[in-house]
């Protein structure tokens, strides 16, 4: 007989009627309000994950487990996000070829680094370059859409090497990568923020579900929990789609210093325990 809230998530069916419901209902009733809310803010600045992540450790899943899950519910979303987003012009697509790309090679890169180097001196960095990120996102012009626009292939170019050092960071670290491409593919390559965001969300959703799979094929998805909080993430990308189209620079520039200071808080949390 299951014991504990970890051992009750794996061993019983959600809709089976027991003893043990009203505790797996309070599971889901943490989760499933964060995961919506992460689904939101990701549509709209990136970083979701600082918020559906800790959502998931919160309501007692094994680290493992809860990095499974919550990549199945920020892909479900994420899909949601990129449809809208494509649908709406806001894709490039010969350019995100490039991007995913580069995305891939940093990240493999980056996982490996992570092997052989200690994070605490990354998180130290980190501490560092999140104020200098929150002082230019706070500048009256960060996102706007007036800087000069480069020719095809110097957008292409930058991209490229944008998304390679931000997939870098995500293999070897991860949080707040949609943010990073989102600020880098702006102020670096000089995209408009829309296509910025219909980017990030391309490489993301591809990202995102290579790591699925491997999740997948080693059963560390809680699957009932996974598809219940993806429709929540789904609908938190949606209504943050629409937000966005209304909203433009100015939501997220809100929306993104939000998710500075948390993922800042976060670090500074893990620096000092």
């Amino acid at each position: 007989m299951p014991t504990s809230k970890t051992e009750l998530i794996f061993s019983v069916p959600f809709f089976c009627e027991n003893i043990y419901s009203e505790e797996q209902h309070v599971t889901y009733l943490i989760i499933c309000p964060l995961v919506f809310l992460a689904g939101f803010v990701d549509a709209v600045a990136g970083g979701g994950g600082l918020i559906s992540l800790p959502a998931y450790m919160l309501a007692g899943l094994p680290v493992h487990n809860a990095i499974a899950t919550n990549k199945m519910s920020s892909t479900m979303g994420t899909s949601i996000a990129t449809y809208q987003y494509a649908k709406s012009g806001y894709i490039p697509w010969k350019l995100v070829g490039f991007c995913i790309a580069a995305a891939f090679a940093g990240s493999t890169c980056g996982a490996n680094l992570a092997l052989i180097v200690d994070d605490y001196y990354f998180k130290i960095l980190m501490l560092i370059i999140l104020p200098l990120t929150a002082f230019y996102v706070t500048r009256p012009r960060s996102f706007a859409d007036d800087k000069i626009p480069y020719s095809q292939t110097r957008t292409t170019v930058y991209s490229m090497f944008i998304a390679l050092g931000v997939g870098v960071y995500d293999g070897f670290y991860g949080p707040g990568t949609g943010t990073f491409l989102i600020l880098f593919l702006t102020a670096l390559a000089h995209m408009d923020l829309k296509k910025a965001n219909g980017t990030t969300k391309a490489v993301n959703l591809t990202t995102n579900i290579s790591a699925l799979v491997i999740f997948l094929l080693h059963a560390k998805v809680v699957l009932p929990l996974g598809i219940i909080a993806g429709a929540f993430n789904i609908a938190g990308n949606y209504i943050g789609t629409k937000f966005f189209d209304r909203g433009g620079a100015k939501s997220v520039k809100m929306l993104t210093i939000v998710v500075i200071a948390i993922f800042f808080v976060k670090i500074l949390l893990e620096v000092l325990s």
